[in-house]
């Protein structure tokens, strides 16, 4: 990235999309309930078995994640059974997937390949994911051909 926002009194932090995103997902547990939830986990015992997380820790990320509209909860009742409830990720949620992606694609780049048990792949071709970064008119991106831009000004940060 190139530029820096200076005067910085033309903007602060406190209106920083990257930090409401991590008031939102704040945990490395939100994370992998997030994570549990695409590869199709609903319901509680699923996401407390599969992320290793103590029931009380399960239950306040669902509560949370529920809460700040990345999952709904819906009744389900298993026949014989009572009313319980599982956990489905919403639009909001579902639009999650590439920050997760992005973040497997970077931990086994740099920290447990080959180790990785699981990756991504295109049901159509078989051909594995990957995360980048596009602009609008659909070019790649690298970091040094981005600029800062003040939404409020509309001009480029100086170099």
């Amino acid at each position: 990235m190139t530029g820096t926002l200076d005067p910085r009194s033309d903007w602060t932090a406190d209106h920083c999309p990257m930090a409401a995103a991590l008031d939102v997902v704040r945990t490395r547990s939100a994370f992998l309930i997030l994570r549990e939830a695409f590869y199709g986990a609903t319901r509680f015992e699923e996401f407390a078995q599969r992320t290793g997380l103590s029931e009380p820790i399960t239950s306040a990320r669902l509560r949370e994640l529920v809460t700040d509209g990345i999952l709904r909860r819906e009744p389900y009742r298993e026949p014989g059974q009572r009313t319980r409830r599982c956990y489905r990720l919403t639009a909001k949620g579902e639009d999650l997937l590439p920050v997760l992606a992005a973040l497997m694609q970077w931990g086994d780049k740099w920290l447990v390949a080959p180790r990785a048990r699981v990756e991504l792949r295109h049901r159509g071709c078989g051909a594995p994911i990957a995360a980048a970064l596009r602009c609008a008119a659909g070019h790649p991106v690298a970091g040094d051909e981005i600029d800062l831009v003040s939404r409020r000004t509309g001009t480029a940060a100086p170099d």
